[in-house]
């Protein structure tokens, strides 16, 4: 089993930043996926980043492409996603996403039904 916490999450007005972070916990060495999923109030749940644990390879959503950045930190557990530039269309709750299996180097940042874990989210507000 893995646990996935999200923090960072906070209000900020358009053009600026914010950085989420997901620390996974409990059997951590099996991910091969880690991501970030985001959902608009009345929206379906979105992907926006994600990168394949094994290599580092990132993968985007057109939308955010050039403005947000997922990184992973193997001394700490962690996974981030830098959030620059943001706009009022960014506004969402964000979750953390993590998968047993290699679903993102082939489906990116799509939805699956190979994702195992979610976190409870983070709520991003971005003002105009």
């Amino acid at each position: 089993q893995v646990q996935l916490v999200e923090s960072g999450g906070g209000s900020v007005q358009a053009g600026g930043s914010l950085r989420l972070s997901c620390a996974p916990s409990g059997s951590t060495s099996s991910l091969y996926c880690v991501g970030w999923f985001r959902q608009a109030p009345g929206k379906e749940r979105e992907g926006v980043a994600t990168v394949y644990a094994r290599n580092g390879s990132t993968y985007y959503a057109n939308s955010v492409q050039g403005r947000f950045t997922i990184s992973q930190d193997n001394v700490n557990d962690a996974v981030y996603l830098q959030m620059n530039s943001l706009k009022p269309e960014d506004t969402a709750m964000y979750y953390c996403a993590a998968s047993f299996s290699g679903w993102c180097v082939t489906g990116g940042v799509t939805m699956s039904s190979r994702i195992h874990f979610w976190g409870q989210g983070t709520q991003v507000t971005v003002s105009s």
